[in-house]
């Protein structure tokens, strides 16, 4: 019998909010994390507008100084983690942990990110540029590295056990997470921080998407518009950033030392479309594969699931193929299936996307409302996209089980599947 796994700790940064419930408010509410972008001259794009995090204060989480040693998406995955570990009722040193019954060498880290420091690595390519090699910063290549996230967060709550980074694109999250899971079901682990972390709105970024014609250009007079998963007026995503992060442990362990538990990481699905460097797969038969092999995982039947967030990016091509995914997968309760995508409020997070997604998931089994796509004012009908995706305004929905997907370049397919305690 598989070994259970609970969520006992949560924590986050994102473009509608620094904090859990304030994200959760902000989601139910139906408000847009997206506007024009503030963090440098996007005039010249064809895509200037972004779900930029905002007020972020790194001293509430960490040191100043050793803030300024991080690169932003660093800094994002360290707070969201310190939140997460507090929430779990964990204290910021080796013996907090380990009072609670945990040795620090059996609690481990899995964080995925898509990109790493493209700030750093903007800002070090310029000086490089201007002034030569003498002039490189000494510390661009350990601020940059897709993997120093983790190692920051390790080093901030002193965590012993391994610190693994997911990349898989847009699916690296949700994948870390469930490299979690089976770490925990394994034995290897007691206690695993896992989520995802991005901050890549810069130049570099928006150009390399903007020239893939992937970034939505036809809002930049009306930012909160841009994103519009399902609906018939969507030209593409809105780039946003943030990070997700879970405290996962055993189940009878969490229960025993009285802990608050949110939901059971049930189920983890991962497959590769193997078709397209950046395109999904129109027929959806892997990612489909992928919904379905988290659910087997979980023990779960597909009418089971109440709740499904939707990977939704707002591309001419991922809607339709991820309606296509659905039936594939849930068939006839695919009708009777509630669906919304979150990232017509928080934009598309990238390597955080997957976390975010999940704390959506586990907020909605938790008090029994599900959020809205917004921005669904005419269903892409024509296209295939005929389900019900909860346009616009929050609904009370009381599910037994919820499931999200992350789909990412490179057909990289993820899927996890929550139960409610």
């Amino acid at each position: 019998m598989k070994r259970e796994i609970a969520v006992t700790g949560l924590g986050l940064i994102s473009p509608v909010g620094n904090d859990v419930e304030g994200f959760w408010q902000a989601l139910l509410r139906g408000e847009s994390g997206v506007g024009p972008v503030s963090r440098f001259d996007a005039s010249a794009l064809e895509s200037r507008v972004a779900a930029e995090v905002k007020n972020f204060d790194p001293s509430l989480w960490m040191d100043k100084r050793e803030a300024r040693k991080m690169a932003l998406f660093s800094q994002y995955a360290v707070a969201a983690s310190v939140q997460a570990w507090r929430d779990a009722g964990f204290h910021e040193d080796t013996e907090g942990a380990h009072s609670l019954g945990y040795e620090p060498e059996r609690i481990g880290i899995c964080l995925g990110n898509g990109i790493g420091g493209l700030d750093i690595f903007e800002e070090s390519h310029a000086k490089l540029m201007e002034a030569g090699p003498d002039r490189m910063p000494p510390m661009t290549v350990p601020l940059m590295i897709s993997n120093e996230a983790a190692g920051n967060v390790a080093m901030r709550l002193k965590i012993y056990g391994p610190a693994f980074t997911q990349v898989t694109a847009c699916a690296s999250g949700t994948d870390a997470i469930g490299q979690a899971i089976d770490l925990l079901r394994a034995g290897r682990l007691d206690v695993a921080v896992a989520g995802g972390t991005e901050a890549a709105i810069t130049l570099f970024a928006m150009s390399g998407f903007g020239k893939l014609k992937a970034l939505s250009t036809g809002y930049n007079d009306s930012p909160a518009q841009a994103s519009r998963p399902f609906d018939a007026a969507r030209d593409g995503f809105v780039i946003g950033e943030g990070a997700g992060v879970l405290i996962l442990e055993d189940y009878e362990r969490a229960k025993a030392r009285g802990a608050r538990i949110y939901a059971l990481a049930a189920g983890y699905g991962a497959t590769c479309d193997a078709y397209h460097l950046t395109a999904p797969d129109p027929q959806a038969v892997q990612s489909a594969r992928a919904l379905s092999l988290a659910l087997d995982d979980a023990g779960l039947r597909p009418e089971e699931i109440g709740y499904y967030n939707a990977h939704g990016t707002s591309t001419p091509l991922n809607d339709p193929t991820e309606t296509q995914m659905v039936k594939r997968c849930f068939k006839d309760h695919a009708k009777n299936l509630k669906i919304s995508s979150t990232k017509s409020m928080t934009g598309h997070c990238l390597g955080a996307t997957g976390a975010l997604e999940a704390i959506v998931c586990i907020k909605a089994l938790d008090t029994g409302w599900l959020p809205p796509t917004i921005n669904l004012e005419n269903p892409d009908i024509a296209n295939g996209c005929d389900l019900d995706y909860i346009p616009n305004k929050a609904v009370q929905f009381q599910a037994q089980a919820a499931l999200s997907a992350s789909l990412g370049f490179g057909g990289h397919n993820g899927a996890l599947a929550f139960r409610k305690i």
